[in-house]
């Protein structure tokens, strides 16, 4: 204060300077992220009985954070080591990708065997979707064109936008049904421009929880094929959609197995638990190791310049789970016990529906998988159940079903019925 004072008095056209101009006075506000609006809304209510279920974090029953028993017991194993904290490499914990590698291809996939595939650690499945699009950006010979489906997770677009790459759309889900538009996707798919990039939800689609059957995956890799696309999974949920990890990236082996080489991100923050921890992967299979080695390289040099090395801790700590095989154990049933309290409470909604007395088809609800459902409910029918039950979700009325519980179930299913008949 008396250092701005002296300014003041001995230079005062500075001071007026410093008072009138700004660096960012051109800036304006950005909009509010809808899921982050809902999260706020629903702080702000007194209502008991109130719910969230817009947020796609796991809770268990009694609507509380739940950190699996596999990962307390990896953790004391790694604290009893007494590790350094030095940084990791460029490309992350070595033991990690191959582990990480393994899990999403399968241990005995030629792919691993011949080493043309090379996987790098990256900061969740958020951090690999941007290695991944700089990538493409940077290296990507063909169409600078990525084909989401329609709709796709939120995040996807500014990912892909702000690394350089064009968004295009593929049909995906149908609102008159709530389920998969398979004609409309292949179609679409079927005109898609030569050597652009399809971007494929490995399971558990985000945000409808609509899956392709495996018969329709099948026919979406021949059309693939044919128009000679580059194939990128996006693999968040393997394991969390049916409680399979093995059912759950099948789509990934088969597409490899009919002779894609795709890319892959992979993210252990549902399947683990390890939301904060950030631990996820990448992966670009090849066409034999030299050109895998060539592409080590490239990654390397992308991920030095935004965060040098990966954090350590979660990458531990899932590589622990992976090599042990009691822990492994463990894991599988946890993983198991969450997609199945998640199936449940799809169960649990349509029957207290049926109970409240509504007419409605609520199939697609039992029929989606995943975290995530998207209900069919109109903004104006979201809108009253916020209003009237304190129910709060985004207004295309998608649900994480992690926000349901035995305990609030019923309610919500009264609510829904209240605005839907």
């Amino acid at each position: 204060m008396f250092e701005y004072k002296w300014l003041f008095k001995t230079s005062p056209i500075t001071a007026l300077y410093m008072v009138k101009i700004s660096w960012w006075g051109g800036v304006q506000m950005g909009p509010p992220d809808p899921i982050l609006g809902v999260t706020e809304a629903f702080k702000r209510d007194t209502n008991p009985k109130k719910m969230n279920l817009g947020v796609g974090a796991y809770r268990d029953d009694k609507g509380k954070p739940f950190v699996l028993s596999c990962v307390r017991k990896a953790e004391a194993l790694i604290a009893a080591k007494q590790l350094d904290k030095e940084y990791l490499p460029i490309g992350g914990l070595g033991d990690f990708t191959k582990a990480c590698a393994q899990l999403a291809l399968g241990a005995n996939n030629e792919v691993l065997s011949s080493g043309r595939n090379i996987t790098v650690q990256t900061i969740s499945g958020t951090g690999s979707l941007r290695i991944g699009a700089n990538f493409l950006s940077r290296f990507h010979g063909g169409s600078r064109d990525v084909y989401l489906p329609k709709p796709s997770w939120g995040n996807h677009t500014p990912i892909f936008r702000d690394a350089g790459m064009q968004l295009k759309a593929y049909r995906y889900y149908d609102p008159s049904t709530c389920g998969f538009d398979f004609r409309g996707a292949l179609e679409d798919i079927s005109k898609i421009p030569e050597q652009s990039v399809i971007l494929l939800h490995a399971c558990a689609h985000n945000p409808t929880g609509v899956d392709p059957k495996q018969e329709q995956w099948k026919e979406i890799s021949d059309i693939v094929k044919k128009r000679n696309l580059l194939v990128f999974f996006d693999m968040a949920y393997q394991g969390f959609a049916s409680g399979d990890i093995d059912r759950d990236a099948w789509a990934v082996r088969y597409f490899i197995e009919q002779g894609h080489n795709i890319l892959l991100s992979q993210s252990f923050a549902k399947n683990m638990g390890l939301y904060g921890e950030r631990v996820g992967g990448f992966t670009v299979v090849c066409k034999d190791i030299e050109e895998s080695k060539r592409v080590e390289s490239q990654l390397k040099i992308l991920i030095r310049p935004i965060y040098s090395n990966p954090p350590m801790n979660g990458a531990r700590i899932a590589t622990t789970i992976l090599n042990t095989p009691e822990l492994r154990l463990l894991w599988l049933e946890e993983v198991h016990g969450m997609a199945n309290r998640i199936i449940k409470m799809r169960e649990q909604l349509v029957a207290g529906l049926k109970k409240s007395g509504s007419s409605h088809n609520w199939q697609h609800v039992i029929d989606q998988i995943g975290m995530f459902c998207f209900t069919g409910l109109k903004p104006e029918q979201v809108e009253r159940l916020t209003k009237e039950f304190s129910v709060y979700m985004t207004k295309d009325g998608r649900i994480s079903m992690a926000g349901i519980s035995s305990g609030n179930v019923g309610y919500l299913a009264e609510g829904i019925h209240a605005v839907t008949k």
